[in-house]
């Protein structure tokens, strides 16, 4: 339901409080305390049968007794009572609910789907049960019984933890920051974490959101939610449980190395959001965010009274992997006439442990003007020769002076220690954050920086690949669909390679055997082109093969391949008496000396589904558990940052007489392996390991590929049953021909195709830019074309028209749905020069009939009054069209599905 009736939690304009009570220290009393505490001035209404008047409001005995029916009821009573009263206020018609209370442990499932059930039949949202509250400053509500109020500010904090909620309100106050929204949600009947995050991304009020996290229900739902979120404002998480053990022991190399909290972590790379590791860094990210906009550039300056701990800010920053301003020739000039001699002369700016509050502004004002440096941090020790306060004043005054001539001012942090309150005070009423200690405030400062470079790598045009033909996909789709049915979870080695070197994939030949003599003639034929040959056991049940000697390899004749097959076909059953033994497979023996082992798989993961890894492989990839992950679809750019994230990317960029790895092959083969998962659904792991790489290219030396029958739950038209992130809709590729008779394709948008968008933008005219944009629009710089082109496809679409024999576009329809995927808007653009040939009525039915695919209720579209050809074209496909009730220049086209 996502964002439907969420604004009753936070601007509601009544609420009643079921439980509320004058007992000191109840729930009640508390909840009822808080909302009047929070200045709400909407209309209160106590319910208890016990009571007349609660703190100076009347009281009810019931909900049925109401004078009318609030937008938001608190629920604090008994957990037996708790169905009843959800029933009843659903059944009355309250658009919004939080459960303060939690259900009886021993019936709470079933109880809670019931409860579920009734709230959403008619149509009731449900915070909670077992949560902490929802504070909405800016409403003036807190419905929760917090010991401090949330005091307006541009932050949401969402928590899956009532007792974090409670810890950042307390240490928030104090440091005088304020919230856009605080929720807490408890067991997540409803209202879920990518329900808030959806509303608070669309809030103008926030500026970015906090996340703490303990576990995801619905992947899809939230990967989608924080996808957008990121894209518009910081989104920093806290994620717990970073060591809990694995729930299921794995079955391949590449499961056991996906440990949970990793493929949490990936998941978050993927999103863009900023990851905290611990509370202090959650906290340090708040106080961050809370007082800067973004801003550009990672180089920091430092200013200090004391060098140690100058040196000490130092070490946290490069241990972030942070960027040491330098500083510009005449900054340094301009401090030699300011600093005693003794000054540092470098970055960080060390004013001596004797300065005065002079000293701290010239060294503020040559850091702010050096143009290496992107940021200050300020740093203070105490001394008896300059009281904390004064030091603070000289900067504030600085930082003021500028922003009153209208300045651009640099964000500028800060770090006050001894006795560290009063100055606290100061930066804040600045609008500017003060830390703890050094590390924090660096760490604050990496937050910024980190979260604009995820944006900036998201923004790449990553390079594209070819992949597979559509006559091998269907084979494999046969051969695999076959095993399944069968139920037959590890494929068979010769399948496992016919898949492979469709996809591309090189691989090494081989051969199946069931007895010693047809182990030998196989044999000979690989003995015939090259050195050796080498044998392993051939069983689904058997992981590991060199764990029970089903490996020999180097074997140089025919004789040694039988004598060592009838070794194996003897022992290992004995050694395994419940694994099948299907016989073993010869293989010849690879000489490549200088080559790299690597391994590169999918895991099947309980929450996010199909995980990419990559890492270092060989025998003892589980001990060294040098390891990158990511969640497919992957494109070359995701490939080539899963590479660059390992320990063994250093020794495949080459080093002494060693020549470098083709990395560019490494990359590719994972770009392959995520397209052969996105295409085989019921593939769950695949395991390449080791993977050979040098110079001269990349072969699966061995591989192990398992299949089932996908999950479905959740799934919605074009979606992917084990893939969190939809991926690239295929099934939307077809041939079309106008009324016309004007022949062409169309295909859903890549993110690679930003240079022929940009180039057919080029060929538009400037009017029909302008009518499609709202405005003219004389440069399509890289951001600009990248966001038109870079969709995510759970929530977007993009249809591209190209001609009929080459990639030459000429035009496009968009469809991008709220997160209810209730409403969508549309927008169509032709090349002028192919205007009136039936692509515009093509592409607009296409887009209509994705729409109704996806579930789309309503589409509508905004059509300037003079864009006559486009009103028409609206009312010819049964659009209502009326003049947009915000914008009297605009029309406003809805047909509803």
């Amino acid at each position: 339901m996502s964002l439907y009736r969420l604004d009753r939690y936070f601007t509601p304009g009544s609420v009643a409080i079921v439980g509320a009570t004058d007992r000191t220290r109840s729930m009640g009393q508390a909840l009822l305390a808080n909302m009047q505490r929070a200045g709400f001035d909407g209309r209160l209404y106590p319910v208890n049968p016990k009571h007349d008047v609660l703190a100076g409001l009347k009281s009810y005995p019931s909900l049925a007794a109401l004078p009318e029916t609030p937008d938001l009821v608190v629920l604090a009573t008994p957990a037996a009572t708790i169905p009843g009263l959800v029933a009843e206020a659903a059944e009355r018609g309250f658009p919004a609910a939080v459960v303060i209370s939690a259900l009886e442990r021993s019936t709470a499932a079933k109880t809670g789907a019931k409860m579920n059930a009734i709230a959403r039949a008619h149509g009731m949202r449900i915070v909670g049960p077992n949560c902490f509250g929802v504070i909405a400053p800016h409403g003036k509500v807190d419905a929760s019984f917090a010991s401090r109020g949330a005091r307006p500010g541009p932050l949401a904090f969402i928590s899956q933890s009532g007792a974090i909620a409670a810890t950042l309100l307390e240490w928030a106050e104090r440091r005088q920051i304020g919230f856009s929204g605080v929720v807490t949600l408890g067991d997540q009947l409803d209202v879920d974490l990518g329900d808030c995050v959806d509303y608070f991304a669309a809030d103008y009020r926030t500026r970015a959101i906090l996340l703490y996290v303990e576990a995801v229900t619905d992947v899809r739902k939230f990967m989608a939610s924080v996808r957008a979120a990121a894209r518009s404002k910081p989104v920093v998480v806290l994620k717990s449980g970073r060591h809990a053990a694995a729930a299921t022991a794995a079955r391949s190399h590449t499961g056991a190395l996906a440990g949970a909290d990793d493929v949490y972590a990936a998941a978050f790379r993927r999103a863009g959001l900023v990851r905290a590791r611990d509370l202090d860094e959650l906290i340090a990210a708040a106080e961050t965010l809370s007082r800067f906009n973004l801003f550009h550039g990672d180089r920091l300056g430092i200013v200090t009274n004391g060098g140690g701990l100058g040196v000490l800010a130092v070490d946290s920053l490069m241990d972030l992997s942070g960027k040491l301003a330098t500083l510009s020739a005449d900054t340094v000039s301009l401090l030699d006439k300011t600093m005693p001699a003794t000054w540092s002369r470098a970055n960080p700016i060390d004013i001596i442990g004797d300065a005065d509050a002079a000293r701290y502004a010239s060294a503020m004002e040559a850091a702010l003007d050096d143009p290496h440096i992107d940021a200050v941090l300020v740093m203070n020790c105490p001394t008896a020769l300059l009281p904390s306060r004064e030091a603070a004043e000289a900067v504030v005054e600085v930082v003021t002076k500028r922003r009153k001539r209208g300045d651009r001012v640099k964000p500028v942090l800060s770090v006050w220690l001894g006795d560290q309150e009063e100055a606290t005070g100061i930066f804040a009423k600045a609008g500017l954050p003060s830390y703890p200690t050094e590390a924090e405030a660096t760490r604050g400062f990496m937050h910024m920086v980190e979260y604009r470079r995820g944006q900036d790598a998201l923004m790449e045009t990553p390079e594209t690949a070819d992949i597979v033909s559509p006559d091998d996909l269907a084979e494999l789709r046969a051969a695999i669909s076959a095993e399944v049915k069968a139920k037959r979870r590890w494929l068979d080695p010769i399948l496992v390679d016919r898949i492979l070197r469709a996809y591309g994939i090189p691989t090494v030949p081989i051969a199946a055997a069931t007895t010693p003599e047809e182990a030998g003639a196989a044999a000979e034929a690989f003995l015939a082109i090259g050195k050796g040959v080498a044998v392993k056991i051939l069983s689904p049940d058997i992981t590991h093969k060199s764990d029970v000697g089903g490996v020999r390899l180097g074997l140089t004749s025919k004789a040694q391949v039988e004598e060592v097959t009838r070794d194996m076909l003897t022992r290992i059953p004995k050694l395994s008496p419940n694994a099948r033994i299907d016989g073993v497979m010869i293989q010849p023996t690879i000489l490549r000396p200088g080559a790299i082992e690597l391994i590169a798989g999918l895991a099947d993961d309980p929450t996010f589904g199909s995980v990419m890894l990559f890492g270092r492989g060989g025998k003892a990839v589980e001990l060294i558990k040098d390891r990158a992950l990511a969640l497919p679809p992957l494109d070359m750019r995701i490939a080539r940052d899963m590479i660059a994230r390992t320990r063994i990317a250093k020794q495949m960029a080459g080093y002494r007489d060693v020549p470098p790895v083709d990395g560019a092959k490494v990359a590719e083969v994972l770009v392959r392996l995520s397209q052969l998962a996105a295409d085989l659904p019921e593939i769950a792991e695949i395991d390449i390991n080791p993977l050979l790489a040098d110079q001269s290219g990349v072969l699966a030396l061995d591989a192990r590929i398992a299949v089932g029958a996908p999950r479905a739950k959740g799934l919605v038209a074009g979606g992917h049953p084990r893939f969190a992130i939809r991926p690239y809709p295929k099934e939307w590729e077809r041939l079309v021909e106008t009324e016309q008779g004007f022949h062409f394709k169309v295909r859903p948008v890549r993110p690679e195709d930003e240079d022929m968008f940009r180039t057919f933008l080029e060929r538009v005219h400037p009017n029909d830019i302008r009518q499609r944009f709202f405005s003219p629009i004389k440069e399509f710089s890289h951001a600009f074309v990248a966001k038109l082109c870079q969709i995510d496809y759970a929530r977007s679409m993009v249809l591209v028209a190209l001609a009929a024999d080459s990639e030459e576009m000429l035009g496009a329809v968009r469809l991008h749905s709220d997160p209810d995927n209730d409403l969508a808007e549309y927008a169509a653009f032709v090349r002028s020069d192919l205007q009136g040939k039936g692509l515009g009525l093509t592409l607009m039915k296409l887009i209509i009939d994705y729409g109704r695919t996806q579930g789309t209720k309503r589409i509508y579209g905004q059509i300037l009054n003079e864009n006559v050809k486009m009103l028409a074209l609206a009312r010819e496909l049964g659009f209502k069209v009326a003049t947009d009730p915000d914008d009297s220049s605009l029309q406003k086209a809805v047909l509803t599905l």
